[in-house]
């Protein structure tokens, strides 16, 4: 399970473990944080943009398609501060997402149909795009 913790690289930076994996995150230097690693909104589409590829490719070797690489490209349309600022007073959701991809091999319009149709099943997506339940529970930290 991924755990967040304060980062000292930057005032907002903060390292993600999941106890092998590490990757860090932050905000950028106009927002107030240290520009030191990828947002949580870049970081959220890199997990739909990792997803897709992924999915696509495991497809394609599953029915011997003949794909040679997948590229990915993500973007959203609204502006991470202003979801910051309004989001205890005023439930935000993410509106737009823009996800672009690109793939390299001789495949034919069917597969190409095919993986498109692959793609707005991968399972980031899904869970992206279904209604989800957060819990969270609030406690005070033994950590220094």
């Amino acid at each position: 399970m991924p755990e967040v913790v304060t980062h000292p690289r930057g005032p907002l930076a903060h390292e993600i473990t999941d106890g092998t994996h590490a990757v860090l995150a932050d905000e950028p230097i106009e927002y107030g944080g240290g520009g030191a690693a990828m947002s949580p909104y870049q970081l959220l589409l890199s997990a739909l943009g990792a997803c897709t590829a992924i999915s696509l490719e495991l497809y394609a070797k599953e029915h011997n398609l003949p794909l040679e690489s997948v590229s990915v490209k993500l973007g959203h349309a609204r502006t991470h501060a202003a979801d910051a600022l309004e989001c205890v007073r005023t439930p935000v959701r993410l509106d737009y997402i823009e996800r672009q991809i690109a793939v390299r091999g001789d495949l034919t319009d069917e597969q190409l149909k095919m993986l498109q149709q692959v793609a707005d099943v991968c399972p980031v997506r899904r869970t992206l795009s279904d209604k989800i339940q957060i819990i969270t529970h609030m406690s005070r930290s033994t950590r220094p």
